[in-house]
């Protein structure tokens, strides 16, 4: 055939409804306690540099007003990969050896994809609980100190419930970096026994271990396991084929504590310990997306970063010992129902489709994933599964606005908060879980109060420093009955 109608017939071919672009690869990079003020490209004053995130920025779209559904760890995990408020269920993350929390009758982003035929994997922090009872010896119960003992568990029996149960073909992680076992898990078994009780006696580079005791293999390395994950994720991209798309869930356990940043990068940051450990998180990023670039994956991925809830405690501190603001512009920290629990930093690129050198400013969710997924690869949601997520699929196209104007926000049953546009009610005596400073108070213009709620315009108080709840009652009176039209029916627009 004449070269010039080989052409001719692939153009048309191209341009008919019969042929479609192969479906993308979709990399989910999740950052746990990473604030919205240590993307440097997000905040000019921080003092971590994240080359490798900001490039990521440049190539896709940044959202500023992207928000976890909590202010910890496990109730975030389980409502991306869910598309669920995890206040219909719990409110807590799962402890050392508790049950898991995903509901089997309901998908997972990763059930779901595998309807598509994608190949799936989840590397890292899993934290959504096992089954642990399926090899817990018979009659063994805690101690009280140390939990439970190394010899309490058949640790060559197979652990339901984890990864392989919700939809990844693959898994590997050490599940939660500071809770027992301490080992690496692959698939759905723990790789080495463990055969000791957790030791730990070297100080972190910030804060303390927060590890709580149990059973851990002989010298447990907590340097050597964002290392080890990266290489991990690294491989199993490797492995992919260019004829079936694959999904990487990769939950990070940096900067979460332990804070232990590799030689490598300890002193790369000005922001201490903290800081280091931040910008090793960062090359991990990098170290992906070049795997995605050598084997052939960039252009056609669509990757997304994001964090589980806003920074540790330690972060007040940082502010006084390095002049680093890991909030940012926001009030509050992991665990607060102020925004700097749960608005977090949020990259989406996909080359050809997500525009590049963007920012937008619309309101969206982690939540909003799993729809949002759901019409990148044409699936259709089963009823019952997902009844909180919106599509955001033109929003990450710049060509539409945001298909959500409310969100409640959450982290235990003491208190909501409820955003509806540009308002903010927080339906609890005030926002903090977490203890606030008094030095960073009066630093920062926050005044106690004896409301019984707090209400702030966004628009002009993104630091909610002005509580308009006394001036507003109809304001308030609103949002409540909206509130509470949300928990009892599901999802408003």
């Amino acid at each position: 055939m004449p070269l010039y109608l080989a052409m001719t017939l692939l153009i048309l071919l191209m341009g008919s409804p019969w042929v479609q672009a192969a479906p993308p690869n979709i990399v989910i990079l999740y950052a746990d306690d990473m604030g919205y003020g240590d993307l440097h490209i997000q905040n000019p004053e921080s003092r971590i540099p994240t080359p490798n995130l900001d490039r990521l920025a440049r190539q896709g779209t940044r959202f500023t007003d992207a928000h976890s559904s909590s202010g910890i760890c496990t109730p975030s995990r389980y409502a991306l990969l869910q598309g669920r408020y995890h206040w219909r269920k719990f409110h807590g993350i799962v402890n050392s050896f508790d049950s898991p929390v995903l509901d089997d009758e309901k998908l997972t982003i990763a059930e779901l994809l595998k309807t598509k035929g994608y190949r799936t994997a989840c590397i890292g922090k899993w934290h959504l609980g096992w089954d642990w009872n399926a090899i817990k010896k018979q009659g063994v119960k805690p101690t009280d100190k140390a939990g439970f003992a190394a010899d309490a568990f058949d640790w060559s029996q197979p652990i339901p419930g984890g990864p392989r149960s919700h939809g990844f073909d693959y898994y590997f992680g050490d599940d939660v970096p500071n809770f027992p076992p301490y080992a690496w898990f692959e698939n759905d078994r723990v790789i080495t026994a463990p055969t000791v009780t957790l030791k730990t006696t070297a100080p972190t580079a910030e804060g303390s271990w927060e590890a709580r005791p149990g059973p851990a293999v002989q010298d447990w390395d907590f340097w050597a396991v964002m290392p080890t994950l990266t290489e991990k994720a690294e491989q199993w991209i490797s492995e992919q084929k260019a004829d079936q798309p694959f999904f990487l869930y990769f939950p990070f356990t940096s900067p979460h504590a332990p804070i232990v940043p590799t030689p490598d990068f300890a002193g790369k940051s000005q922001a201490g310990g903290y800081g280091d450990f931040m910008f090793q998180t960062d090359d991990t990023v990098g170290r992906v997306l070049a795997a995605l670039e050598k084997h052939g994956f960039s252009d056609n991925t669509l990757v997304i970063f994001s964090a589980d809830n806003g920074p540790e405690r330690y972060a007040y501190d940082r502010i006084r010992n390095f002049s680093h603001r890991s909030m940012g512009p926001l009030r509050g920290l992991k665990r607060d129902i102020w925004e700097g629990g749960h608005r977090v930093p949020m990259i989406v690129r996909w080359p050809g489709v997500v525009p590049a050198e963007k920012v937008c400013d619309e309101l969206i969710s982690q939540i909003d994933l799993f729809a949002t997924i759901a019409a990148v690869v044409d699936a259709e949601i089963p009823p019952g599964s997902a009844e909180d997520s919106y599509n955001q699929l033109e929003l990450f196209q710049g060509t539409g606005s945001s298909a959500r104007r409310t969100l409640v926000h959450n982290t235990n049953p003491k208190g909501y908060a409820l955003r509806h546009g540009d308002w903010v009610l927080v339906d609890a005596r005030t926002g903090a879980v977490s203890q606030v400073p008094k030095w960073f108070d009066e630093a920062n213009g926050y005044t106690s109060h004896s409301l019984p709620g707090e209400l702030y315009n966004l628009k002009d108080d993104l630091a909610q420093r002005q509580n308009l709840y006394a001036e507003n009652p109809e304001k308030v009176a609103e949002l409540k009955a909206l509130l509470g039209k949300i928990q009892a029916q599901g999802q408003v627009r």
